[in-house]
């Protein structure tokens, strides 16, 4: 059975955990807030499993979250032209697991170092690290997903590489503490969301490709 916490949580919590039992010899109430560091830091690495909808022509949420930014962009790398820009901002009470929005294998990756501005910024898509991954489906159809540092966050995962086949919904990467994930489509895509819904990763349906 998949442990229903990131590896990466028990780490970090690991760490914090024994800094509460030191510091609880000291103060108890220093001691207190490294036990809340802790089971806050579970709870923030939570990984739950997700229904995912089935369907050719669906396009799933990238990431769970707010829609903070429905517009078009003239040139995307790797879709080579114009395309469709959904942005959804994570707090850091959002679970920040990223899932594949289509089925296909991993076409592209490209990392850029960056700042860290607050993720529900615009500009934090121009600015801020990052860490963009491209999946081409068996037509050729492609999309671009951006992992995107927030002011808090100061890591980004991905466990994919070029050539990997992922499954619609699947895990592929995940962000520490707040962040901002943006998702990239061809213009013929129709968007299924609306500016200011929540949205789960994996099951929520961001769009339509037919």
């Amino acid at each position: 059975m998949r442990s229903p916490i990131h590896r990466e949580g028990y780490v970090i919590a690991g760490s914090l955990l024994t800094l509460a039992v030191i510091f609880s010899t000291i103060s108890r109430w220093l001691g207190r807030i490294f036990y809340l560091a802790t089971a806050f830091t579970l709870y923030f690495f939570r990984d739950p499993e997700r229904d995912i909808p089935q369907g050719d022509c669906l396009i799933v949420s990238p990431a769970d979250g707010k829609v903070v930014g429905i517009d078009s962009v003239e040139h995307v790398p790797f879709i080579d032209g114009p395309a469709k820009r959904v942005s959804i901002f994570l707090s850091i009470f959002d679970v920040h697991i990223n899932r594949a929005p289509i089925q296909g294998k991993i076409a592209y990756r490209h990392y850029t170092p960056g700042e860290f501005l607050a993720a529900f910024e615009p500009k934090a898509s121009i600015n801020n690290e990052q860490n963009a991954v491209g999946i081409e489906d068996a037509d050729g159809y492609r999309v671009l997903v951006k992992q995107i540092a927030g002011l808090i966050a100061r890591r980004i995962l991905c466990w994919k590489n070029p050539g990997d086949k992922v499954e619609a919904g699947e895990r592929f990467g995940l962000i520490r503490f707040g962040s901002r994930t943006e998702i990239y489509m061809p213009l013929n895509a129709h968007i299924e969301v609306k500016l200011g819904q929540r949205v789960q990763g994996g099951s929520s349906i961001i769009a339509r490709r037919c």
